[in-house]
């Protein structure tokens, strides 16, 4: 059974497709990382929510959410038991893997990237809010960061939530299409690329003993950390390849928009 884009997909495949190269292509240009430096905090404070987020719903507690200005971040937690660690430690990069999916299928899905763009500027908003600003007021005598990180972070969530929110309202629709498209990919790349950089981190003879989250996953069940980023980057490919399929195919069941053939 073969694979057949469906007719209603190809404008948004074709921005997909170009999102896709452009982000490749600043890999290789010099200092273009100045260039999407707001996009690697957007992906990075994803990253983090997802660590602080899944640390609340598991019944744990967040002490803090930092991101560095050479764009890492970290999330200080007390999760809910062993299981609850684990779930936690997994969610940056799958959480960050889910969230590109997502923004894609809404926009896939005729949902308005103006309201995509305004609900991630919302997302970061209450990350930054409650994570970055509340929780280290209410752990302040245990807080484990600087104050220079909370501001800077505070500074990042806040400039990352208004630009989001003024391009969610002042874009034009083809503008704002290809913000949703662009970051959603960013997502997904980093996520992968991140995960490779993580594998070395934590491979046998030439691993580090750099603090991560496959590191806290090792030290949780006991089982060796690039064992647990094989097992993330499987996870993520296979969302990916998901969330493309479900992409491209047709909304409808009718004849013309089947999406498969024989």
């Amino acid at each position: 059974m073969g694979f057949k884009l469906a007719e209603d997909a190809k404008p948004q495949v074709v921005l997909l497709i170009l999102a896709t190269i452009i982000t490749i292509a600043l890999w290789f240009i010099p200092y273009a990382d100045y260039l999407v430096y707001p996009i690697r905090l957007f992906v990075t404070f994803i990253h983090e929510g997802s660590h602080a987020l899944i640390a609340v719903l598991t019944g744990g507690s967040v002490q803090s959410l930092t991101i560095a200005s050479d764009g890492s971040g970290a999330v200080y937690s007390a999760p809910s038991g062993w299981f609850g660690a684990m779930l936690t430690s997994s969610a940056g990069y799958l959480g960050t893997t889910v969230f590109g999916v997502i923004m894609l299928l809404l926009i896939r899905r005729s949902v308005s990237p103006h309201k995509v763009l305004v609900g991630s500027g919302i997302f970061v908003g209450v990350m930054t809010l409650v994570f970055a600003i509340l929780s280290p007021i209410f752990h302040f005598l245990s807080l484990n960061v600087s104050f220079s990180s909370v501001l800077f972070t505070v500074v990042a969530g806040v400039s990352l939530t208004l630009g989001l929110l003024a391009l969610g309202k002042f874009a034009n629709v083809r503008t704002a299409n290809f913000a949703v498209a662009f970051l959603a990919i960013q997502c997904l790349l980093n996520s992968l690329f991140d995960l490779k950089t993580v594998f070395f981190i934590n491979a046998p003879l030439v691993g580090s003993s750099i603090s991560n989250d496959a590191a806290n996953m090792a030290a949780a069940s006991g089982i060796p950390g690039f064992i647990w980023v094989i097992i993330w980057i499987a996870i993520s490919v296979v969302m990916i390849s998901l969330g493309l399929r479900i992409y491209a195919v047709a909304k409808s069941n009718g004849s013309s928009a089947t999406g498969f053939e024989e």
